[in-house]
Protein backbone atom coordinates (compact mmCIF):
# COMPACT_ATOMS: atom_id res chain seq x y z
CA UNK A 1 0.00 0.00 0.00
CA UNK A 2 1.27 3.53 -0.69
CA UNK A 3 2.67 5.54 2.19
CA UNK A 4 0.72 8.80 2.49
CA UNK A 5 2.10 11.88 4.21
CA UNK A 6 2.01 11.77 7.99
CA UNK A 7 2.18 14.29 10.83
CA UNK A 8 3.38 14.16 14.39
CA UNK A 9 1.35 15.11 17.47
CA UNK A 10 2.15 18.79 16.90
CA UNK A 11 0.74 18.61 13.37
CA UNK A 12 4.13 18.85 11.66
CA UNK A 13 4.88 16.70 8.62
CA UNK A 14 7.35 13.88 9.17
CA UNK A 15 9.11 11.19 7.17
CA UNK A 16 7.28 7.92 7.97
CA UNK A 17 10.10 5.49 7.21
CA UNK A 18 12.38 4.10 9.95
CA UNK A 19 15.52 6.17 10.47
CA UNK A 20 14.32 8.83 8.03
CA UNK A 21 14.06 11.91 10.21
CA UNK A 22 16.39 14.76 9.37
CA UNK A 23 18.97 15.88 11.94
CA UNK A 24 18.05 18.81 14.16
CA UNK A 25 19.71 22.07 15.11
CA UNK A 26 22.19 20.51 17.54
CA UNK A 27 23.61 18.22 14.85
CA UNK A 28 23.61 21.08 12.34
CA UNK A 29 25.78 23.12 14.71
CA UNK A 30 28.06 20.12 15.23
CA UNK A 31 28.49 19.79 11.46
CA UNK A 32 29.34 23.49 11.15
CA UNK A 33 31.98 23.14 13.87
CA UNK A 34 33.50 20.05 12.26
CA UNK A 35 33.17 21.01 8.61
CA UNK A 36 35.87 19.66 6.33
CA UNK A 37 34.62 21.15 3.09
CA UNK A 38 37.02 20.76 0.19
CA UNK A 39 37.92 24.31 -0.96
CA UNK A 40 37.10 25.04 -4.57
CA UNK A 41 40.03 26.15 -6.75
CA UNK A 42 40.48 29.87 -7.22
CA UNK A 43 39.41 30.84 -10.73
CA UNK A 44 40.60 33.88 -12.68
CA UNK A 45 38.07 36.72 -12.58
CA UNK A 46 35.29 36.30 -15.10
CA UNK A 47 35.75 32.54 -15.51
CA UNK A 48 33.30 29.81 -14.51
CA UNK A 49 33.94 26.36 -13.00
CA UNK A 50 31.83 24.60 -15.65
CA UNK A 51 30.84 25.21 -19.26
CA UNK A 52 27.80 27.36 -19.92
CA UNK A 53 25.79 26.08 -22.87
CA UNK A 54 23.51 27.95 -25.24
CA UNK A 55 19.93 26.77 -24.63
CA UNK A 56 18.07 25.34 -27.63
CA UNK A 57 14.52 25.09 -26.36
CA UNK A 58 11.60 25.81 -28.71
CA UNK A 59 9.77 29.11 -28.47
CA UNK A 60 7.04 29.70 -27.74
CA UNK A 61 6.35 25.95 -27.39
CA UNK A 62 7.61 22.67 -28.78
CA UNK A 63 5.56 20.37 -30.98
CA UNK A 64 3.00 18.30 -29.13
CA UNK A 65 4.94 15.08 -29.75
CA UNK A 66 8.32 16.58 -28.76
CA UNK A 67 10.18 16.29 -25.45
CA UNK A 68 13.14 18.37 -24.33
CA UNK A 69 14.70 19.35 -21.03
CA UNK A 70 16.90 22.41 -20.45
CA UNK A 71 18.90 22.78 -17.23
CA UNK A 72 18.75 26.27 -15.78
CA UNK A 73 20.81 25.12 -12.78
CA UNK A 74 20.49 23.27 -9.46
CA UNK A 75 16.92 21.85 -9.48
CA UNK A 76 15.49 24.27 -12.04
CA UNK A 77 14.53 22.83 -15.41
CA UNK A 78 12.49 24.01 -18.36
CA UNK A 79 10.76 20.86 -19.61
CA UNK A 80 8.86 20.97 -22.89
CA UNK A 81 6.50 18.03 -23.31
CA UNK A 82 3.11 17.49 -24.88
CA UNK A 83 3.06 21.05 -26.20
CA UNK A 84 3.36 22.69 -22.76
CA UNK A 85 6.21 24.42 -20.91
CA UNK A 86 6.95 23.19 -17.40
CA UNK A 87 9.26 24.89 -14.91
CA UNK A 88 10.58 23.07 -11.83
CA UNK A 89 11.72 24.69 -8.56
CA UNK A 90 12.46 28.07 -10.17
CA UNK A 91 15.52 29.74 -8.64
CA UNK A 92 17.19 32.73 -10.35
CA UNK A 93 18.55 34.73 -7.40
CA UNK A 94 22.26 35.12 -6.72
CA UNK A 95 22.04 33.53 -3.27
CA UNK A 96 19.97 30.68 -1.82
CA UNK A 97 19.16 32.68 1.27
CA UNK A 98 16.50 34.88 2.87
CA UNK A 99 18.85 37.83 2.24
CA UNK A 100 21.12 38.59 -0.70
CA UNK A 101 24.20 39.74 1.22
CA UNK A 102 25.02 36.36 2.72
CA UNK A 103 24.29 32.68 2.25
CA UNK A 104 25.18 30.14 -0.48
CA UNK A 105 26.15 32.01 -3.63
CA UNK A 106 25.92 30.86 -7.22
CA UNK A 107 29.00 29.40 -8.81
CA UNK A 108 27.15 29.33 -12.16
CA UNK A 109 24.70 31.84 -13.60
CA UNK A 110 21.23 30.64 -14.62
CA UNK A 111 21.37 28.75 -17.90
CA UNK A 112 18.41 30.75 -19.22
CA UNK A 113 17.87 34.41 -18.42
CA UNK A 114 14.63 34.89 -16.54
CA UNK A 115 13.28 37.27 -19.17
CA UNK A 116 14.19 34.82 -21.95
CA UNK A 117 11.84 32.07 -20.76
CA UNK A 118 9.08 31.00 -23.13
CA UNK A 119 5.49 31.24 -21.85
CA UNK A 120 5.27 29.03 -18.75
CA UNK A 121 2.18 26.85 -18.42
CA UNK A 122 3.00 24.82 -15.30
CA UNK A 123 5.29 25.44 -12.31
CA UNK A 124 6.15 22.56 -9.96
CA UNK A 125 7.44 23.40 -6.46
CA UNK A 126 8.89 20.54 -4.41
CA UNK A 127 9.38 22.20 -1.00
CA UNK A 128 10.21 25.47 0.71
CA UNK A 129 14.01 25.49 1.15
CA UNK A 130 15.68 28.61 -0.21
CA UNK A 131 17.59 26.79 -2.96
CA UNK A 132 14.25 25.53 -4.33
CA UNK A 133 11.74 28.24 -3.43
CA UNK A 134 12.97 31.78 -4.03
CA UNK A 135 10.84 34.79 -3.15
CA UNK A 136 12.10 37.16 -5.86
CA UNK A 137 11.91 34.50 -8.55
CA UNK A 138 8.36 33.48 -7.64
CA UNK A 139 7.26 37.12 -7.77
CA UNK A 140 8.90 37.62 -11.17
CA UNK A 141 7.35 34.52 -12.70
CA UNK A 142 3.94 35.32 -11.23
CA UNK A 143 4.12 38.76 -12.92
CA UNK A 144 5.57 37.63 -16.23
CA UNK A 145 3.62 34.40 -16.64
CA UNK A 146 0.25 35.24 -15.11
CA UNK A 147 -1.49 32.30 -16.79
CA UNK A 148 0.78 29.66 -15.26
CA UNK A 149 -0.66 26.90 -13.10
CA UNK A 150 1.35 26.37 -9.90
CA UNK A 151 1.40 23.03 -8.06
CA UNK A 152 2.84 22.78 -4.54
CA UNK A 153 2.95 20.33 -1.64
CA UNK A 154 0.46 20.79 1.18
CA UNK A 155 0.80 24.07 3.04
CA UNK A 156 2.59 26.18 0.41
CA UNK A 157 -0.28 27.56 -1.68
CA UNK A 158 -0.92 30.60 0.53
CA UNK A 159 2.78 31.58 0.41
CA UNK A 160 2.80 31.38 -3.38
CA UNK A 161 -0.49 33.25 -3.78
CA UNK A 162 0.80 36.03 -1.52
CA UNK A 163 3.55 36.63 -4.09
CA UNK A 164 1.16 37.03 -7.00
CA UNK A 165 0.45 33.55 -8.35
CA UNK A 166 -3.20 33.22 -9.29
CA UNK A 167 -3.82 29.54 -10.03
CA UNK A 168 -2.31 27.38 -7.28
CA UNK A 169 -3.08 23.79 -6.27
CA UNK A 170 -1.71 21.90 -3.26
CA UNK A 171 -1.15 18.16 -3.38
CA UNK A 172 -0.58 15.45 -0.81
CA UNK A 173 1.54 12.42 -1.68
CA UNK A 174 -0.23 10.25 -4.27
CA UNK A 175 -2.81 12.97 -4.93
CA UNK A 176 -3.26 14.19 -8.51
CA UNK A 177 -4.65 17.19 -10.32
CA UNK A 178 -5.34 18.16 -13.92
CA UNK A 179 -3.33 21.12 -15.17
CA UNK A 180 -4.57 21.79 -18.68
CA UNK A 181 -3.51 18.77 -20.71
CA UNK A 182 -1.21 17.46 -17.97
CA UNK A 183 -1.98 15.13 -15.09
CA UNK A 184 0.27 15.99 -12.15
CA UNK A 185 0.70 13.70 -9.15
CA UNK A 186 2.55 14.58 -5.96
CA UNK A 187 4.73 11.63 -5.00
CA UNK A 188 6.66 10.90 -1.80
CA UNK A 189 10.15 12.18 -1.06
CA UNK A 190 12.30 11.82 2.06
CA UNK A 191 13.32 15.31 3.10
CA UNK A 192 12.04 18.10 5.37
CA UNK A 193 10.79 21.68 5.19
CA UNK A 194 11.81 24.89 6.96
CA UNK A 195 12.48 28.51 6.11
CA UNK A 196 13.11 29.62 9.71
CA UNK A 197 14.10 27.84 12.92
CA UNK A 198 10.43 27.89 13.95
CA UNK A 199 8.49 26.47 10.99
CA UNK A 200 10.11 23.07 10.48
CA UNK A 201 7.64 20.53 9.12
CA UNK A 202 4.75 22.95 8.76
CA UNK A 203 4.58 22.34 5.01
CA UNK A 204 5.03 19.12 3.04
CA UNK A 205 7.77 18.14 0.55
CA UNK A 206 7.31 15.97 -2.53
CA UNK A 207 8.40 14.92 -5.99
CA UNK A 208 6.17 14.84 -9.06
CA UNK A 209 5.01 12.42 -11.72
CA UNK A 210 3.60 14.17 -14.77
CA UNK A 211 1.68 12.68 -17.69
CA UNK A 212 1.08 14.89 -20.70
CA UNK A 213 0.04 13.32 -23.99
CA UNK A 214 2.19 10.25 -24.52
CA UNK A 215 4.96 11.57 -22.27
CA UNK A 216 5.65 10.60 -18.66
CA UNK A 217 8.04 12.60 -16.51
CA UNK A 218 9.43 12.18 -13.01
CA UNK A 219 10.98 15.02 -11.02
CA UNK A 220 12.29 13.82 -7.66
CA UNK A 221 12.48 17.19 -5.91
CA UNK A 222 14.93 16.97 -3.01
CA UNK A 223 15.21 13.56 -1.40
CA UNK A 224 17.26 10.91 0.31
CA UNK A 225 17.16 7.31 -0.90
CA UNK A 226 13.94 5.82 0.48
CA UNK A 227 11.64 2.83 -0.08
CA UNK A 228 9.06 4.31 -2.47
CA UNK A 229 10.96 4.67 -5.75
CA UNK A 230 9.79 1.30 -7.08
CA UNK A 231 6.17 2.07 -6.15
CA UNK A 232 6.41 5.42 -8.00
CA UNK A 233 7.72 3.62 -11.08
CA UNK A 234 5.01 0.95 -10.87
CA UNK A 235 2.18 3.45 -10.63
CA UNK A 236 3.31 6.20 -13.00
CA UNK A 237 6.05 4.80 -15.25
CA UNK A 238 7.57 4.00 -17.57
CA UNK A 239 9.05 7.48 -17.57
CA UNK A 240 10.64 9.21 -20.53
CA UNK A 241 12.88 11.26 -18.24
CA UNK A 242 13.69 11.12 -14.54
CA UNK A 243 15.26 14.24 -13.00
CA UNK A 244 17.15 12.97 -9.95
CA UNK A 245 19.36 14.83 -7.43
CA UNK A 246 22.96 13.62 -7.21
CA UNK A 247 24.70 16.21 -5.00
CA UNK A 248 24.88 17.86 -1.56
CA UNK A 249 25.68 14.60 0.22
CA UNK A 250 28.73 15.04 2.51
CA UNK A 251 29.16 14.42 5.39
CA UNK A 252 27.06 11.28 5.13
CA UNK A 253 26.32 11.07 8.88
CA UNK A 254 24.44 14.35 8.53
CA UNK A 255 23.14 14.31 4.95
CA UNK A 256 22.11 10.68 4.47
CA UNK A 257 18.57 11.23 5.76
CA UNK A 258 17.86 14.15 3.40
CA UNK A 259 20.10 13.86 0.29
CA UNK A 260 21.19 10.95 -1.87
CA UNK A 261 24.80 10.57 -2.85
CA UNK A 262 25.56 9.87 -6.49
CA UNK A 263 25.55 6.10 -6.10
CA UNK A 264 22.19 6.16 -4.33
CA UNK A 265 20.80 8.34 -7.12
CA UNK A 266 21.68 5.64 -9.66
CA UNK A 267 20.04 3.04 -7.37
CA UNK A 268 16.93 5.21 -7.26
CA UNK A 269 16.87 5.31 -11.06
CA UNK A 270 17.17 1.52 -11.21
CA UNK A 271 14.28 1.15 -8.75
CA UNK A 272 12.11 3.54 -10.78
CA UNK A 273 12.77 1.59 -13.96
CA UNK A 274 12.59 -1.92 -12.51
CA UNK A 275 8.80 -2.39 -12.99
CA UNK A 276 9.10 -1.64 -16.73
CA UNK A 277 11.80 -3.80 -18.29
CA UNK A 278 13.11 -2.43 -21.57
CA UNK A 279 11.81 1.11 -21.09
CA UNK A 280 14.05 3.92 -22.36
CA UNK A 281 14.12 6.26 -19.37
CA UNK A 282 16.75 9.00 -19.44
CA UNK A 283 18.24 10.04 -16.10
CA UNK A 284 18.83 13.79 -15.87
CA UNK A 285 21.13 14.62 -12.91
CA UNK A 286 20.35 17.74 -10.89
CA UNK A 287 21.14 19.43 -7.56
CA UNK A 288 24.87 19.81 -8.20
CA UNK A 289 27.32 22.37 -9.56
CA UNK A 290 25.32 25.57 -8.94
CA UNK A 291 25.50 26.20 -5.18
CA UNK A 292 28.02 24.69 -2.77
CA UNK A 293 25.76 23.55 0.05
CA UNK A 294 27.79 20.72 1.57
CA UNK A 295 31.33 19.40 1.89
CA UNK A 296 32.04 17.40 -1.29
CA UNK A 297 33.90 19.08 -4.19
CA UNK A 298 31.60 20.92 -6.58
CA UNK A 299 32.50 18.73 -9.58
CA UNK A 300 32.46 15.37 -7.80
CA UNK A 301 28.77 14.33 -8.01
CA UNK A 302 28.55 13.73 -11.79
CA UNK A 303 31.92 11.96 -11.80
CA UNK A 304 30.70 9.51 -9.17
CA UNK A 305 27.30 9.18 -10.85
CA UNK A 306 28.88 8.26 -14.19
CA UNK A 307 31.09 5.68 -12.47
CA UNK A 308 28.07 4.15 -10.71
CA UNK A 309 26.08 4.19 -13.96
CA UNK A 310 28.79 2.30 -15.82
CA UNK A 311 29.32 -0.12 -12.94
CA UNK A 312 25.61 -0.97 -13.10
CA UNK A 313 25.88 -1.69 -16.83
CA UNK A 314 23.33 0.95 -17.79
CA UNK A 315 23.07 2.40 -21.28
CA UNK A 316 25.41 5.34 -21.80
CA UNK A 317 23.00 7.26 -24.03
CA UNK A 318 20.38 7.35 -21.27
CA UNK A 319 22.55 9.36 -18.85
CA UNK A 320 21.81 12.97 -19.79
CA UNK A 321 24.44 15.01 -17.97
CA UNK A 322 23.65 18.56 -19.01
CA UNK A 323 25.78 21.66 -18.86
CA UNK A 324 24.13 24.71 -17.33
CA UNK A 325 21.91 26.00 -20.12
CA UNK A 326 22.17 22.71 -22.00
CA UNK A 327 19.16 21.17 -23.75
CA UNK A 328 18.63 17.45 -24.37
CA UNK A 329 16.00 15.75 -26.53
Amino acid sequence: MPTYSQRDQQGRFINPWPGAEAHGLRDALKWQRERSAVPEPELPPGTLPFPLAMPSFDAPRAAIDALSVTWVGHSTFLIQAGGINILTDPMWSERASPVQFTGPKRFMPPGIALDALPPIDLVLLSHNHYDHLDDATVRSIARGHAGARWVTPLGLAAWVRARGARDVTELDWWQETLAGDATVTGVPAQHFSARTPWDRGKTLWCGYAVRVGERRLYVAGDTAFFPEFRAIGERYGPFDIACIPIGAYDPRWFMRSVHMDAEEAVRAYIELCAPHSGARTAMVPMHWGTFKLTDEPLAEPPQRAVAAWRAAGLREELFWRLDHGGTAR
